[in-house]
């Protein structure tokens, strides 16, 4: 009964996981792209702005993980760093998801292992074993052949998309540089009660200068769409949301079970994101991003076999 029971809550999890995830991802574009909300540094401070405020009464008030609290100004600078370019990587996603399809974007995001390989040997010379390294080529490779076949194909979106998600793999990589000692780890939930607050203090003075009729337009939307605040406010929420769910899918969860759920989530995704936004597809590009999954998935299998 009680195996029953943790059952039925991890799937609940998995499946509150994935509408947070999916959802957040398809409402920015919606916003972006249809909505003529064009404002993605705006939108990600929005999201940090949620992050912060439901952080707070998660971890302080409600008490859903214990607070750990910072013991140095060296750990403070070195979270301050982790915020930046952690806005970087959510407002270049954002950014690309202007010119960009939904699916396409899932194609360039799933590199993020390529990426992190290359950090993690640039930056710490950490090497990985041969077969490892040859899983990658396929993950590229796949990204290769997606954008030769991808009819919306837009240089400045691709190169954005890119961006975000080579600033994604060096974030987690920086993070197990800079907060590497036992003293100053903090699991995920600290960490962004931390960061987000630094995110929208930076991202605020960057919003009033590259977008500066945000406040007009998006009034204006709000008197001319009824549901322009409500679709603004539940995108903000699923952005933590998204943060919580995957701590708590983690935590109930194994690392091999988080790996293929996470490779299924971006296939699940993309098949949505292609039937409510009806953008054009072709064999190419659906065989491109196959290509790259497969390849995540030998790689996550090699790196596990040969740790």
């Amino acid at each position: 009964m009680a195996t029953n029971k943790q059952t039925l809550f991890v799937l609940s999890l998995v499946i509150f996981w994935y509408s947070s995830n999916i959802g957040v991802l398809l409402l920015n574009k919606f916003l972006l792209s249809n909505y003529g909300f064009r404002f993605p540094i705006f939108l990600t401070m929005c999201h940090m702005s949620a992050c912060a405020i439901l952080s707070y009464f998660s971890i302080v008030v409600f008490k859903v993980v214990p607070l750990q609290m910072l013991k140095s100004r060296s750990q403070f600078f070195k979270i301050s760093t982790l915020s930046l370019v952690f806005c970087g990587s959510v407002v270049g996603g954002n950014v690309s998801l202007r010119y960009l399809a939904v699916s396409f974007n899932q194609a360039v995001g799933a590199t993020t292992p390529f990426f992190t390989a290359l950090f993690a040997y640039l930056m710490t010379l950490k090497r990985e074993a041969w077969v490892t390294y040859a899983a990658l080529i396929p993950v590229v490779a796949g990204v290769v052949i997606a954008s030769g076949g991808e009819p919306d194909f837009h240089l400045f979106g691709f190169i954005m998309c890119i961006s975000a998600t080579a600033a994604r793999a060096f974030k987690s990589v920086l993070q197990g540089i800079l907060l590497s000692s036992e003293g100053e780890k903090l699991n995920s939930m600290n960490l962004l009660l931390y960061m987000s607050p630094i995110a929208v203090l930076a991202l605020l003075p960057v919003a009033l200068i590259m977008e500066p009729n945000v406040w007009d337009v998006t009034i204006a939307l709000g008197r001319d769409h009824r549901f322009m605040w409500l679709l603004l406010l539940l995108n903000s929420v699923m952005a933590y949301s998204a943060n919580l769910l995957n701590f708590l899918v983690t935590k109930h969860t194994s690392a091999l079970t988080l790996q293929v759920l996470g490779n299924a989530k971006g296939a699940v995704a993309v098949v949505i994101s292609i039937l409510l936004f009806r953008n054009p597809v072709t064999v190419i590009g659906i065989g491109g991003y196959t290509i790259t999954v497969l390849g995540v998935i030998a790689y996550g299998e090699t790196k596990r076999r040969y740790r």
